[in-house]
């Protein structure tokens, strides 16, 4: 095993030809310290007794190589997750490419190694690694298993009944205190988003959507740090400037490009919050604020599960403008779980204080990952004590 002290990260190289030993470090030198292995065996061993993690493994074994995809596989059922995973091939083509998303293998470079691509993307892959989902999303429609749609329709159905007279004494409350229609509805974004109308007992004054943009500034999402002044633009970031190599990760529109690490930054410093939420929010109604905290506005949505646009147990399904901002990156898994009137997050956090957008949407992936019928009628249980939660609305 060889070392050579440069940044203090370390990087595991798995090689038998010392030609990529010698490319590898002409790209990498000065950037992180590179340590080789004549196996996947040896490099485990060497991890478990350093005090320093190792933040990628590169192997110049072929995809179907012992050193290819079936180490990756042995690596993540050891822990490492966490860690990109990169081989170095013999070529890439389009089967392979094929072969390696379906490894999980993080990315290929082809043999000869160019040392100036990877100088530039295996730091850029380093940085951005934890932030990317490594749960496979299926490229398929999802489908509710029989037994939670069944079970929907029988609750749904008489929830519905039992509930009508309900319904009608909330609905004369409504129109007694300010004009308009009882029900409202908006359209919301579900599983694999799919886009319906969502129906809710009004709870606001006639108008309240025209007069959100006005009320921005009270979102609750939104942080409070003052907006710094915008400074140039720049076109390409400084590792790509000094590897003097042209931008290696470039992205295009109509009419200029920008560098993807530029572009994120810019979105992380500037974008503003994907969801809503006002506290006293002077649009609500004064039943409307009752039959919020109470739940009661969300009732009408037993019929959305009836006609099967939700479920009684899932991910809130969100205003379209909320729904466009996070179609990307790792929280876009929260649309590949059933949309429902009630689910994790609500239990979590109703009533016990302030809950940030990104605990919102990691409770909601999280349901993504481990719903199923028995943890719908668990959460459907720690639901109603969540009812008597006072929430400010």
């Amino acid at each position: 095993m060889e070392h050579k002290a440069t940044s203090g990260k370390k990087i595991a190289l798995i090689y038998n030809k010392p030609l990529t030993y010698a490319s590898v470090n002409e790209a990498l030198d000065g950037l992180f310290e590179i340590d080789t292995f004549s196996n996947g065996l040896a490099f485990h061993y060497a991890a478990q007794q350093s005090e320093n993690r190792y933040v990628a493994i590169l192997s110049d074994d072929e995809l179907r190589g012992t050193n290819g995809a079936p180490l990756l596989k042995t690596l993540l059922t050891l822990g490492y997750k966490d860690v990109p995973f990169i081989s170095l091939i013999s070529q890439i083509d389009e089967e392979q490419r094929l072969l390696a998303i379906k490894e999980g293998v993080t990315e290929i470079f082809s043999m000869p190694i160019d040392t100036r691509a990877v100088k530039i993307r295996v730091p850029y892959i380093i940085e951005n690694f934890k932030n990317v989902s490594n749960d496979y999303i299926p490229n398929k429609p999802f489908r509710l298993p029989v037994i939670k749609r069944l079970f929907d329709i029988f609750f749904s159905g008489i929830a519905l009944l039992c509930l009508s007279p309900f319904f009608l004494i909330i609905a004369l409350l409504i129109r007694a205190e300010s004009k308009g229609k009882v029900f409202y509805y908006s359209l919301r974004v579900g599983t694999g988003y799919q886009i319906f109308k969502f129906y809710k007992f009004r709870s606001m004054f006639t108008g309240a959507d025209a007069k959100l943009k006005d009320l921005s500034h009270l979102n609750q999402y939104n942080t409070d740090a003052p907006k710094k002044a915008e400074a140039p633009v720049k076109e390409i970031c400084d590792l790509c400037e000094q590897a003097d190599s042209g931008c290696q990760n470039a992205l295009f529109s109509d009419d200029k490009m920008i560098c993807e690490r530029i572009h994120k930054q810019q979105l992380a410093s500037k974008m503003d919050s994907a969801f809503i939420k006002i506290k006293d929010d002077p649009r609500i109604t004064k039943i409307g604020k009752f039959i919020r905290n109470t739940s009661i506005d969300e009732l009408p949505q037993l019929w959305n599960v009836f006609i099967g646009d939700m479920s009684i147990v899932g991910n809130r399904p969100l205003p379209l403008y909320e729904a466009e901002k996070i179609t990307t990156d790792k929280y876009a898994l929260r649309f590949m779980a059933p949309a429902g009137i009630t689910g994790l997050w609500q239990v979590e956090k109703r009533g016990r204080g302030e809950m940030s957008e990104e605990e919102r949407l990691n409770l909601d992936n999280n349901y993504a990952k481990t719903h199923s019928f028995m943890n719908d009628i668990r959460l459907i249980l720690r639901t109603i004590p969540a009812l008597f939660q006072s929430e400010n609305v």
